[in-house]
Order: structure tokens, then sequence, then C-alpha cells
């Protein structure tokens, strides 16, 4: 097998904070890399969580982790993992079912930037979301830049990625799951909506919002006051302030 084979059939998590989850997640880590020099604070904890869990680390130089990186921010361990194990939108509703809650599933229309993806993934799984959905093509994935911004969410979060938004939406509105949409020239604000309800929130890229085919499969459409010049948020921010209304309302 070529070396580049084998690089496809891994991936690679970066930082902390995303390790000590992965670590504690219990899944599977190929190799793990830990800076060489003096241990404290988080790295032995790190350290600690491997030797418990039968790991086995290996010290390298820093230089030797600057170059692994790939997101120049390794902060001195990177572990080597399996590809990213994505879900089914029928595992996201099993995880409802299992925990007696009604749906809330997040989908992202368009979201591109690995950073936006990761953040939104961090609040979703903060807000109690079962899952996110996003498309296989124009989209950001799961990758060690994902989750380094999700700080670690990545490993509790189902996601599910699909080749057609709006087949999607359709099936899950055929599982009473009510679908809501942020756009900027919606006429209800978010926060005047009841969410008691099994639901799907739409997320759309900043720069074209949600696409023409999704929007016009929504159930309502919604959004966010703006006062300010800007007339816009960043597409984690907005999925930060709409998810929250839902899972306080909830609460």
């Amino acid at each position: 097998m070529k070396s580049e084979d084998v690089n496809e059939m891994q991936d690679q998590i970066e930082g902390r904070n995303s390790v000590i989850e992965l670590l504690k997640s219990g899944k599977d880590i190929n190799k793990l890399y830990v800076q060489k020099g003096e241990k404290h604070g988080s790295i032995i904890e790190i350290i600690n969580l491997a030797k418990k869990n039968k790991i086995i680390y290996t010290e390298v130089e820093k230089n030797k982790l600057d170059q692994m990186s790939k997101t120049n921010r390794h902060q001195g361990v990177i572990a080597i993992v399996p590809p990213f194990e994505y879900s089914s939108v029928e595992e996201i509703l099993e995880i409802a079912k299992q925990k007696n809650e009604k749906p809330f599933i997040i989908i992202l229309d368009g979201i591109e930037d690995e950073h936006n993806l990761g953040s939104i993934i961090r609040t979703a799984e903060c807000c109690g979301c079962h899952g996110i959905i996003i498309p296989k093509r124009r989209a950001a994935s799961v990758n060690s830049t994902t989750n380094k911004t999700s700080a670690g969410a990545v490993q509790y979060m189902k996601i599910a990625r699909v080749n057609n938004l709006t087949e999607t939406i359709k099936e899950l509105k055929k599982q009473d799951i009510w679908v809501y949409g942020t756009d900027m020239e919606a006429s209800t604000y978010y926060n005047k909506v009841n969410y008691d309800a099994g639901i799907a929130l739409i997320i759309g890229s900043e720069g074209f919002g949600i696409s023409r085919l999704v929007k016009e499969n929504c159930d309502f459409l919604v959004k966010i006051p703006m006062k300010g010049k800007i007339n816009s948020l960043n597409a984690s921010v907005s999925a930060g302030i709409v998810m929250y209304e839902i899972a306080n309302q909830r609460n």
C-alpha cells in the first residue's frame, strides 16, 4: 500500500482540549505524539488519560509537531486517528428517541469555512442538539481544523452528510419535524416563535444565505434583529443565538 493511501485512511486531532475530549470519548487512537520537554498543566492530564486507556504516546521535538500540524496550533500534542465516521439521519433521530426528546437538528446549507463548522458543532453540543446535517458537496467537512475549533465537541456530536438537502428536509417533515430557516428578509423574529416541537434549524452561508430550493421547503423563516450599521452576523454567531433560544424554550 502506498504511503498516500495510508494517509487517506487516517486523520489527526490537534490541540490539548480536543485531544483530552478524544481520550475521554474512548474512540480509537492510532498514534499519540507529545512534545518533549517540561510537562505541566493539561499535558499531564493527557498523559495520564493515555496511560489509563493503555495508549502508548511518543515524545517528539517541537519542530516535528510543527511539520505535522495542519492547524499551526497543535499546543504540543497531536493524535493520529481513523477518519471521522459520519452518522446517518436515522441515527440522529434515534438519539432523540432514546432520550425521549423531540428532535433538535441543525442543517447547514453552504457553510464552507471549517472554523464556522467547528464553532457551530461546539455550540450545538452545548445546546443539546441531537445532530447536524451537512451536504456532501460545496461544504466544509470534519477535519483537524474543525475538530480543534469545536474544542473536541466533534467526539460527541452525530453528524450526517447527505447528497441532497432538499430531499432530506422532505423526509424530516414526514417525521413531524418543523423546519425553520434563518433569513435576513424574513418577517418574523427568531424569539417570537414557539419551538415546542421537533425542530430542524437551517443556517445558510454568510455570503448567500439559504439556497432557493432549501428556502422554499422551510415551514417558517426567522430573522435576528439588527440595530447596527452592519446587517449580517457571522454564521456561527447567528446559529448560536437561535440555538440557545430553542434550548431555553425547551428547558
